[in-house]
């Protein structure tokens, strides 16, 4: 394990009592496994309850797709678990932020947002309009910050009239697909691949 983080409403400073403990983490597999016919897991779920773990190839591959659960393990504040090849990781960040972001942060949250209105609950349009201001902001800034703001909190505990939480993420929606600003076209493979294969090569 090179890197472990708490993420989810821990990390966005949105956490209640009820809220859950999100963990997920980067392992780095031993080279040599990769020559088997059997390959290693491209993730591990547990031990504990609501904890993932990536191996770094497929973390790589998630990170290059602007994956909002993977950006945000690389940016969490609430770091359990970091070696040197993890902070190496955490600095490889701005390789992989760019416009494929729109459609990454505008899918995860289309499909919850589509079920307003019949079966979505507070708590995850609560999410829908956060990971959209999350979004619009590294659109707009190229910076990746997943604090957010406590006033969010109205969405869940009902004291935002329904309709308006609904509005106004459907008008971040809108946002985020004219957005424009410093973030590349698309990510860094290259210097992505370069550190996965520095990363092979230590393994061995």
């Amino acid at each position: 394990m090179i890197l472990e983080a708490i993420i989810g409403s821990h990390a966005y400073g949105l956490a209640t009592e009820e809220s859950d403990v999100d963990r997920r983490g980067v392992f780095v597999a031993p080279t040599e496994a990769f020559w088997r016919l059997e390959k290693p897991p491209t993730s591990v779920e547990g031990p504990s309850p609501e904890q993932l773990s990536w191996e770094v190839e497929h973390f790589c591959k998630l990170g290059l797709k602007s994956n909002p659960t993977v950006l945000e393990t690389l940016v969490s504040p609430l770091v359990e678990i970091i070696t040197p090849m993890g902070e190496e990781l955490q600095d490889l960040l701005p390789a992989f932020l760019s416009r494929y972001a729109v459609r990454a942060f505008t899918r995860a949250t289309e499909m919850q947002l589509s079920r307003a209105g019949r079966n979505l609950k507070p708590k995850q349009l609560m999410h829908v309009v956060r990971l959209r201001l999350v979004g619009l902001h590294l659109l707009r800034t190229g910076q990746y910050d997943i604090t957010a703001d406590r006033s969010l909190l109205k969405i869940r505990d009902g004291s935002m009239p329904w309709d308006d939480a609904v509005a106004w993420a459907h008008r971040l929606g809108d946002e985020l697909a004219d957005a424009d600003g410093p973030l590349p076209e698309e990510p860094d493979r290259a210097r992505v691949e370069d550190w996965l294969i520095s990363v092979r090569r230590r393994s061995l």
